[in-house]
């Protein structure tokens, strides 16, 4: 059976500012559809086969109370640099001490890249209007079966 992940909502507080944030950052636009609290917009970053969706009304969830969104690219200083030209305020290049993932708490991060750039372990992050938190990864090798 074949299943894949078509997109992920977001909690926002505004959807007309969320969508004008994400569409800045060059995300397509798919779809606009409603008025007032039944909006919910679908906007796809460059060369994701997964969207994400916002509206107020389709979660209970808190506004900005998603964390550990992933966004992989081939070169994060490029990619951190690309969105910080664009008016994100972006943290600066990291990886984890233990050599891990971020830890939710924000502790660990050492400033830079992962030791001989190893793929998957170097880090930047930024946040949404609604503090909706987001990691840029970057991987230049994938892990065996992995599909790009």
């Amino acid at each position: 059976m074949d299943m894949k992940l078509e997109f992920v909502v977001l909690p926002v507080a505004d959807v007309g500012r969320a969508k004008n944030f994400y569409a800045a950052l060059g995300w397509r636009e798919d779809a606009d559809i409603g008025e007032g609290d039944g909006r919910v917009v679908q906007l796809t970053p460059p060369r994701s086969g997964c969207s994400i969706m916002l509206g107020r009304s389709l979660t209970t969830a808190a506004p900005g109370s998603t964390q550990g969104l992933y966004l992989v690219v081939d070169d994060v200083e490029a990619a951190r640099a690309e969105l910080a030209g664009r008016g994100v305020e972006v943290s600066e290049v990291f990886h984890d001490a233990e050599g891990g993932l971020p830890r939710a708490n924000g502790g660990g991060r050492v400033p830079g890249l992962a030791p001989e750039r190893a793929s998957y372990f170097s880090f930047a992050s930024f946040s949404d209007p609604d503090g909706n938190v987001w990691f840029l990864q970057e991987i230049t090798t994938r892990l065996p079966g992995r599909l790009w």
